[in-house]
């Protein structure tokens, strides 16, 4: 509950906590107000345990923090892991090898084998233009496309 709390923050709400009721009624508060709380979690738990007893002997193992959807879906996941092949897919995908394959086939050091790993063929690397070094520029334009290469024109659709 008060996980993010600093200790400046705390010296702060104890020093307002002296200005606002004093010291002489600043320990009757405190008792009163960790009573509150008592009661408060003392109720909540009686709750849960009545509605554990209504739901019956199927949902002896019912937790009520599986209701928040977050921790509802990562716990059906962890089960089902194997059903989906999630462990497969985590150790196929490299996200760290996938972004430098990206960076370097912009910064040109992959060359057109970038390109034609990823599946466009020869269509990306023939669209790439050449560098006086060798290497594929992706920033500069193709000279002229191939008059295959170019989109069909419709002049009525303008």
């Amino acid at each position: 509950m008060f996980n993010d709390i600093g200790a400046l923050e705390l010296v702060t709400l104890v020093v307002l906590a002296v200005l606002v009721f004093g010291p002489d009624k600043l320990p009757k508060v405190i008792q009163d107000v960790s009573r509150f709380i008592r009661k408060v979690r003392e109720f909540s738990d009686n709750a849960k345990e009545d509605i554990r007893s209504e739901l019956g002997p199927e949902f002896k193992d019912f937790d009520f923090e599986d209701l928040n959807p977050k921790k509802f879906v990562r716990k059906q996941l962890s089960e089902h892991e194997d059903d989906l092949g999630l462990k497969e897919i985590r150790s196929s995908f490299n996200l760290k090898k996938e972004i430098n394959d990206v960076a370097d086939s912009v910064h040109g050091k992959g060359g057109d084998t970038a390109a034609s790993d990823s599946g466009t063929g020869e269509a990306a690397a023939t669209s790439l233009t050449k560098s006086p070094s060798g290497t594929s520029d992706l920033l500069k334009k193709p000279e002229q496309p191939q008059q295959a290469d170019r989109p069909p024109f419709d002049a009525d659709a303008t």
